[in-house]
C-alpha cells in the first residue's frame, strides 16, 4: 500500500490488485531455486544481469498487478533466457511501477517525507530508487531498521501501546481478530498527541 496520514486515518493513495509485492519477489525465488528470504537473493542475482528483457507494467491509475510479471518472469526461466537478466528485469520492473505510484501520490499530497517500511525495505535498490524519488520532490526518505522492517508482531504491539496511551481499550470478551481490517479503517488518535511518538532516545537526543 501506499499510504497518507490526513485527519485522523490513514489513507490509501495506491495498492496492490493480486499478491503483494514481497510476497511476489519471494515467490518467484521459490520457484528460480533461490530459496528464502527472496529479496536479497533475486537482487544478488540481477546485480549478474545485463539485459532489460521487457515485462508487463501493470499501473492502473493508482493501484497496480504483479501476477502477470511473476508469471512472464518464471516463463522466460523456463524458455532459457540468462537469469541474471530474468532477474534484473522482475526487479526493476517491479520497483518503478512503485516508484511510479509513489510520485503521484507525493505530487497529489504535498509531503515531504516517504517512509518504506514492510519487509521488502531491506532491499538496497529500491532504497535507491524511492531516494530518487524523495530527492525529486524534495522530500526526506526514512528506512525502517532492517532489523524490525519483517516484524509484524513487534509494528502491532507498538500499534497497541499507541491505542492503549490514547485513551482506546476493548474487553478480551468483545476482542475478535479481523483478517480483513484494513488500514484506511482504523482511527489514530495518537497523531493528536505527538509526545507519544517520540522513543526514550529521541527524548534524550539520540537517533530514534
Amino acid at each position: 500500500m501506499v499510504l497518507a496520514h490526513s485527519g485522523d486515518r490513514y489513507r490509501v493513495f495506491g495498492e496492490t490488485l493480486d499478491v503483494a509485492v514481497g510476497n511476489c519477489i519471494d515467490m518467484f525465488a521459490r520457484e528460480a531455486g533461490f530459496g528464502f528470504p527472496g529479496v536479497p537473493r533475486v537482487e544478488e542475482c540481477a546485480a549478474r544481469g545485463s539485459r532489460y528483457i521487457e515485462l508487463p507494467y501493470n499501473v492502473v491509475g493508482q493501484d497496480v498487478y504483479f501476477a502477470g510479471i511473476y508469471t512472464r518472469a518464471l516463463d522466460l526461466l523456463k524458455r532459457g533466457e540468462n537469469v541474471g537478466d530474468v532477474c534484473l528485469s522482475f526487479i526493476e520492473t517491479i520497483y518503478y511501477m512503485l516508484a511510479e505510484v509513489v510520485e503521484r501520490g507525493i505530487a497529489l499530497t504535498g509531503k515531504k517525507e516517504i517512509v518504506l517500511a514492510g519487509g521488502v525495505a531491506r532491499s538496497k535498490r529500491l532504497i535507491e530508487i524511492m531516494n530518487h524519488v524523495a530527492n525529486e520532490f524534495d522530500s526526506r526518505l526514512l528506512v525502517v531498521p532492517h532489523q524490525l522492517a519483517g516484524d509484524n508482531g513487534a509494528m502491532i504491539a507498538w500499534t497497541g501501546l499507541l491505542a492503549l496511551k490514547s485513551g482506546l481499550q476493548i474487553s478480551v470478551e468483545e476482542s475478535i481478530v479481523k483478517q480483513r481490517w484494513r488500514i484506511d479503517e482504523v482511527s489514530t488518535p495518537w497523531f493528536n498527541n505527538p509526545k507519544l511518538l517520540i522513543t526514550d532516545k529521541a527524548k534524550n537526543g539520540h537517533e530514534s
